[in-house]
């Protein structure tokens, strides 16, 4: 485990708001919640950490595995790091299926969750052979070919130029290792729809209304399991709508925290 993963701590909380702490997906960086930072700091504080092998955090070897659970595991060291004893935890894609991960192995810190663009289900067994293969073709080729492939899937064809650019930017800035052993560690991933099922805290789930990797479709199933839950769809984004479409992911997610007394 890490001491503690590089990370943004902005803000502060007052008695009625709790923390508020963010995880990225994959191939990003802290720097994707960089509008959320800016637009929740005023009332709560907010934590946005890079994961191992993304950002500034420790870069792992090019035969490393990154298995959601040691993802989920470096969240707790940087909430014991930072005296977190509860927060509100959202993840998105990759970060929501961390979020999961955290839920089954310390509910007891989460006072509510937002979902992003994600999906609970676990890997297929083409899946698997796919983010292998993927994850060797990271390690020999880098990031940029994989990056101009699938920009204008992570954004909307449509999105604002500087969006666009600036998650390319973020794409290409991953070190192929830590991408490649997130790969293989998401290939491991187990199966989330039961746990979702259990949990009863507040439950934000969220989707570009244009995702084609999490289609709204997928948003509504985990919306139903969840106990206690609201379901947003942003209009005018695909899989980061939180910087497609700040505004409005941002509303939702204040009225969630808001409605939600969190």
């Amino acid at each position: 485990m890490l001491p503690y993963l590089a990370h943004e701590d902005t803000g502060r909380s007052g008695d009625d708001a709790l923390p508020l702490v963010l995880v990225h997906g994959h191939p990003f960086d802290r720097g994707m919640w960089a509008p959320q930072l800016a637009a929740f700091s005023a009332t709560r504080r907010v934590v946005a950490p890079d994961l191992r092998g993304y950002g500034a955090s420790p870069v792992p070897d090019a035969d490393a595995v990154t298995p959601l659970s040691v993802f989920a595991d470096d969240i707790a060291a940087l909430l014991d790091h930072l005296g977190i004893e509860r927060c509100v935890l959202g993840g998105l894609s990759m970060g929501g299926q961390i979020v999961m991960e955290c839920c089954a192995r310390f509910p007891d810190r989460i006072a509510g969750v937002v979902l992003a663009d994600t999906f609970p289900a676990g890997e297929t067994e083409a899946g698997r052979e796919a983010r292998n293969a993927m994850a060797d073709r990271l390690l020999r080729e880098g990031m940029g070919g994989y990056a101009d492939e699938v920009l204008y899937k992570m954004v909307a064809p449509y999105a604002d130029p500087e969006v666009a650019a600036h998650v390319r930017r973020m794409m290409t800035g991953t070190d192929p290792r830590g991408a490649a052993a997130a790969l293989r560690g998401r290939a491991l991933r187990p199966d989330y729809r039961e746990l979702l099922t259990r949990l009863t805290v507040p439950a934000l789930v969220v989707v570009g209304a244009d995702d084609e990797f999490t289609p709204v479709s997928d948003a509504r199933a985990m919306h139903a399991a969840l106990p206690d839950s609201t379901l947003e769809v942003v209009e005018g984004a695909a899989h980061l709508p939180n910087l497609e479409r700040p505004e409005l992911f941002d509303a939702a997610l204040g009225r969630f925290l808001l409605t939600s007394g969190l």
